[in-house]
């Protein structure tokens, strides 16, 4: 549908009702100005300037004419283009908007400046996030992670209850009777039981600048699921130029949130040093560095340590981005270095991040999309 009324929009008709109420809404965020005056000689402007009423106003108009998908980009484009960030810090502007991911990376990044009346508000709005994406992921990933767990814990004396069976009979083909129309179980393969003693560990390592903040609440969602399942030990580490472990507060992603701070430098090697100084069972453990690469720190101790973990057994990956918004810039040097050493690194959408964890501790070839680097699925 186009939308407009005047005679630069090459229509040569007035628009009326709720087509002009639309065009005024599109026109106060895309517009460039006063326009020539459509056929009923009225002038129509653009821009929604810096009046928090104004605002509020707009928000409930596209809420009124368009579909969430479509407010949450006008919304984003708005704090974009208008540098409208500021009016966020208003409660009642926060209860008019659209809550979305980036609207939360928006709100953790003027975090330090949000006066006190608007915080718990703000937290309303990110708890809100959390829930739904908590709600689409949560169930799911508990479910892969639960069957890798279990398939890497896998023994060749199972109980009754705990075998295997699809396995065994592939295995124990060789072994099959016509004469009696069955296979002989020469080798069992089972499950391992249902242990309540933690099984692997995992530790989340999330670059915090600012380009990050999809990833950052995402992964931060993750890390709350993940640490909900007693099968697993994970850690939670957020950084750019110094390190901040956040892992006694993964029992509320929200609280996660609130104690990053988007932006600033970035330093890759000193947030790999901490994690590998709390690795305890290096073949239990799987390491996700999420970041784009733009290391501030040291260069060559970055993959220095990333060699070190993967020699002493640990499963490395390497993830530009973890949101649905695909690969962000990267710096394809270090990408490419990383590959070479076995841990390629791709962006990961929410959707797919259980199956790369699933396989990582399985330790088989993770599931890279195709789009990504050259390097596809790598054996590790």
């Amino acid at each position: 549908m186009v939308l407009g009324g005047e005679s630069a929009d090459g229509t040569g008709r007035a628009l009326s009702g709720r087509d002009a109420a639309m065009d005024g809404a599109l026109s106060a965020l895309y517009g460039s100005g006063k326009g020539k005056g459509d056929a009923g000689g009225a002038q129509r402007s653009a821009g929604l300037g810096a009046s928090a009423p104004a605002v509020a106003r707009w928000l409930g108009d596209i809420r009124t004419y368009f579909p969430s998908s479509v407010v949450q980009i006008m919304q984003r484009d708005a704090i974009d283009r208008l540098g409208l960030s500021a009016l966020l810090l208003e409660p009642e502007m926060l209860e008019a908007v659209e809550a979305d991911v980036h609207l939360v990376g928006t709100l953790l990044s003027l975090n330090k400046a949000m006066p006190e009346t608007t915080k718990e508000t703000a937290r309303a709005v990110v708890r809100k996030v959390v829930a739904d994406i908590e709600k689409r992921l949560a169930t799911r990933t508990r479910a892969t992670l639960t069957g890798a767990l279990d398939r890497s814990a896998r023994v060749n004396r199972p109980r009754h209850r705990d075998i295997d069976w699809d396995r065994t009979i592939r295995a124990n083909l060789k072994n099959y009777l016509p004469e009696h129309g069955t296979v002989v179980p020469e080798r069992l393969i089972g499950y391992g039981r249902a242990a309540q003693s933690v099984k692997k560990e995992v530790i989340l390592c999330i670059d915090q600048s600012g380009s990050m903040a999809a990833s950052v609440v995402y992964a931060s969602v993750f890390g709350a699921v993940l640490a909900s399942m007693r099968s697993l030990a994970t850690r939670l580490v957020v950084f750019d130029t110094a390190v901040v472990d956040l892992t006694d507060q993964l029992d509320d992603p929200v609280d996660v949130l609130f104690g990053t701070q988007l932006g600033g430098g970035t330093d890759i090697n000193r947030a790999l040093s901490y994690c590998q100084s709390r690795i305890t069972r290096p073949a239990d453990t799987v390491v996700v560095l999420i970041s784009d690469l733009y290391e501030g720190g040291i260069r060559d101790g970055m993959l220095k340590r990333v060699a070190a973990m993967k020699a002493s057994g640990v499963q490395f990956v390497a993830l530009l981005a973890l949101s649905d918004e695909g690969a962000p810039a990267y710096d394809r040097e270090h990408a490419a270095a990383l590959a070479a050493l076995g841990a390629p690194a791709f962006a990961c959408t929410p959707d797919l991040f259980p199956e790369v964890m699933a396989a990582a501790i399985e330790k088989r070839p993770l599931p890279i999309p195709d789009k990504e680097l050259p390097s596809r699925t790598i054996s590790r």
